[in-house]
């Protein structure tokens, strides 16, 4: 396994600024490897990262190459590296992300690490001239969001965010359909998070897994002891690391819901919820309502999002005669590790993740990442309908070669947007009271602690600098 001294590499690559790569390494576009081949890394792999491993190397055809694995976890990359070896794969290891950009050979990193990494390890494979996939949500606050956007800006990057409902066919339909005027002027939309999820229990804190590097995995976070429960999966579950459900799972639906319903940055927002039903160490709220206002044209609309953790009824007819929910695009082992006790019948689905819009002339619903169908006038007679998925990895390989923004269906400021949209959320429900916030500005107004959370005290030398 690859190791370096911390030190050493900061007074090597960084220069004056700590945490920032140096500027040399960032002339090099896309192009450098040989047959025009492009050469990936994955970072973070526990959970979600197989499922970029997986993409990769069904990429092969287009000349993409799985060239490294990046884990904190020697456990995790033993076990992977043992399943990659049979069939013939042999990409490179890593345990510290900052030794993997030193490798000129890599031509993009796609990144499954916990959400408060987003930002850090995007903003320093763009200054290593690397373009990025970084999973959902874009960032772990607000100001991270923004300073990821101008990173991929500044040194010229190709930056998707992995909502990959955007590659759908079927879901790039349904918004054009409401763009042309379907259902009439749509005026609300709703996103639904009611996924089963049962208690993580408590857990003491104790003695750090052997093969686990804690003080990089903590990055950017508060020096704390190791607890299980703080550390795979389960940090969606803290805000030092994650950011609930909302921006678990739901991220996926709030993206929709703002793409669907054609908005950018709300003006005011309002969030309610709680710790419901299990007395566990989870501090993210698991039952949570949000509704946010925005202003387009003179006019406004509505966006509303509900997270729910246990048993719900379907809406819209999502979730209903599934067996079984894509809704994490994992498999549940990987996407889902609690337990739930009392599981739904085999050939049902306790989940009920999508999407609701509502026009003058009808409404539109969206089941997962896939599938939408529309309702039409009064009577509610059944309307366009398709299903379809797509391949955002392919879509990040093609904006790569084209090098336009404009070619990816997720950019990073979208995803900026989306996780902001969230964010706020979040933010109302920590204070208890209702957001302002200035789309112009970007930035919340007349309230100085919401203002505080959207950001973070960063731990050195992990630090997000004002200047990227």
């Amino acid at each position: 396994m690859e190791n370096m001294d911390r030190r050493k590499f900061l007074i090597n690559s960084v220069g004056a600024t700590a945490g920032v790569l140096a500027p040399t390494m960032i002339t090099r576009a896309f192009g450098g490897s040989p047959n025009d081949r492009i050469r990936v890394a994955v970072v973070g792999f526990n959970g979600q990262g197989g499922s970029h491993i997986r993409s990769i190397q069904g990429l092969k055809d287009q000349n993409v190459e799985l060239a490294a694995l990046c884990d904190v976890d020697e456990n995790v990359i033993a076990r992977t590296m043992k399943r990659l070896e049979s069939s013939g794969a042999k990409p490179a290891t890593y345990t510290d992300i900052r030794k993997l950009l030193e490798d000129k050979s890599i031509d993009a990193v796609s990144m499954a690490t916990p959400n408060h990494w987003h930002a850090l390890g995007t903003i320093w494979a763009c200054q290593a001239g690397k373009d990025v996939y970084i999973e959902k949500p874009a960032s772990h606050n607000i100001f991270e969001g923004k300073k990821m956007v101008e990173a991929a800006r500044k040194y010229k990057r190709i930056v998707q965010v992995g909502t990959q409902s955007r590659s759908s066919p079927a879901l790039q339909e349904a918004v054009k359909q409401m763009r042309d005027g379907l259902i009439g002027e749509v005026y609300m939309a709703r996103g639904l998070c009611f996924k089963w999820r049962d208690t993580i229990g408590k857990k003491e804190d104790g003695t750090v897994p052997a093969g686990v590097n804690y003080d990089t995995w903590l990055g950017p976070a508060p020096k704390r002891p190791f607890n299980p429960n703080r550390f795979h999966y389960n940090w969606h579950w803290n805000w030092d690391y994650g950011n609930g459900d909302n921006g678990n799972q739901g991220i996926h639906e709030w993206d929709i819901a703002r793409w669907g319903l054609g908005v950018k940055l709300p003006t005011r927002v309002m969030s309610m919820g709680g710790h419901y039903m299990f007395d566990d160490d989870q501090e993210t709220p698991n039952t949570q309502v949000c509704t946010l206002e925005f202003e387009v044209g003179g006019k406004k609309k509505l966006l509303a999002f509900e997270v729910r953790h246990w048993m719900s009824n379907h809406e819209g007819g999502i979730g209903e005669g599934r067996g079984g929910s894509e809704a994490d695009g994992v498999p549940p082992a990987e996407g889902q590790p609690q337990a739930a006790k009392g599981r739904a019948p085999r050939g049902a689905d306790p989940n009920t993740i999508g999407n609701i819009f509502y026009g003058s002339k009808g409404y539109l619903v969206i089941s997962g990442y896939t599938t939408y169908k529309t309702f039409l006038g009064r009577s509610q007679d059944p309307g366009p309908t398709k299903s379809g998925s797509g391949n955002h990895h392919a879509n990040f390989v093609q904006a790569m070669r084209s090098r336009k923004i404009e070619d990816l269906n997720g950019d990073v400021q979208e995803g900026y947007e989306s996780a902001v949209c969230m964010h706020l959320a979040n933010i109302s429900y920590r204070t208890g009271r209702a957001i302002n916030f200035d789309p112009k500005t970007e930035k919340i107004v007349g309230d100085a602690e919401a203002a505080k959370l959207a950001t973070r005290l960063y731990r050195a030398p992990f630090i997000v600098q004002e200047k990227v």
